[in-house]
């Protein structure tokens, strides 16, 4: 995630962003919604509409691939996706496009909620199949985990787990042949999911969605699920021995990043990103479902 200058963001530059380029709105209260993500600000407008504000220029380009790119998704994906209403224009200091939403009723996934949910690990699964499944001119390939090389070489010889093992899986990962890429979700993880009475409801956040390999967002089987319902996800996806090992890669790969450079001071980002990487290393390759 690149990090730019961080702009001033607060309910005034909101309302007035609000007020002045959608006037219609102009009488709905605005509440900030917390705890929001660490690429955007997020405000709830109304009972039915949601306001996002980029924190950093990493996310600029949300808004209009969102605009651009949901509403011809939604159709054929089994799981809610936000619903972009309006992208607002830079404008009293803020110097980056901004979007209005449908507000998403539910709550952020967790692991203590669904960690051993079965059905959650098939939604997963049948979500995953239906986005890797969609058909539409690719855009820009992303780049392949190779890239990530020299980073997550150098990220394992400074954090506290078994250098050995991370080095074995990362070897493994980059030696596991290459598959045709796909559209996919890009950062496809536990704050990116809402639950709803306990059961998956929606997926958010496609700032990272592009073409590019589908392995990525198998990083959810090692954020959120147990080594139990990881086999059924896995059984459920229909994953090959390749495609399983570069996610188990991807996983190490991103959660070393978080860890160098958020663990230190943020305890929630120590968490789970402990957990993402301990994960990774624990799975021991195929398993079938113990479902039968």
């Amino acid at each position: 995630m690149s990090v730019g200058a961080t702009p001033n963001i607060d309910a005034t530059l909101a309302r007035r962003l609000v007020d002045t380029q959608f006037p219609r709105w102009a009488g709905l209260p605005l509440r900030l919604h917390d705890p929001a993500g660490s690429d955007h600000v997020i405000y709830r407008l109304g009972d039915e509409l949601s306001v996002r504000l980029p924190r950093h220029d990493g996310a600029i380009n949300q808004a209009r691939k969102e605009a651009e790119w949901l509403p011809r998704l939604a159709p054929h994906l089994p799981l809610a996706v936000p619903v972009p209403v309006e992208v607002g224009e830079p404008d009293f200091g803020h110097p980056w496009p901004w979007a209005v939403s449908r507000w998403l009723n539910g709550e952020v996934a967790t692991v203590e909620a669904l960690s051993g949910s079965h059905e959650a690990a098939e939604a997963l699964a049948e979500f995953l199949q239906a986005l890797h499944r969609f058909d539409a001119e690719p855009t820009d390939v992303a780049a392949r985990l190779s890239t990530r090389d020299a980073a997550t070489r150098s990220a394992i010889a400074e954090v506290p787990f078994d250098r050995a093992r991370m080095t074995e899986l990362w070897d493994a990962a980059l030696a596991a042949p290459q598959q045709d890429p796909v559209w996919r979700h890009g950062d496809f993880h536990t704050g990116n999911l809402l639950a709803t009475e306990g059961r998956l409801s929606a997926v958010i956040d496609f700032g990272e969605f592009g073409v590019g390999d589908p392995a990525l967002d198998l990083i959810i089987a090692f954020t959120l699920l147990s080594a139990e319902t990881r086999a059924t996800f896995r059984a459920a996806l229909g994953v090959d021995d390749a495609t399983w090992t570069r996610g188990r890669g991807w996983a190490l790969a991103t959660g070393l990043n978080a860890y160098v450079h958020h663990a230190a001071v943020n305890p929630r980002v120590a968490e789970q990103t402990t957990r993402q990487i301990t994960q990774a290393l624990a799975d021991e390759g195929p398993h079938a479902s113990h479902r039968s």
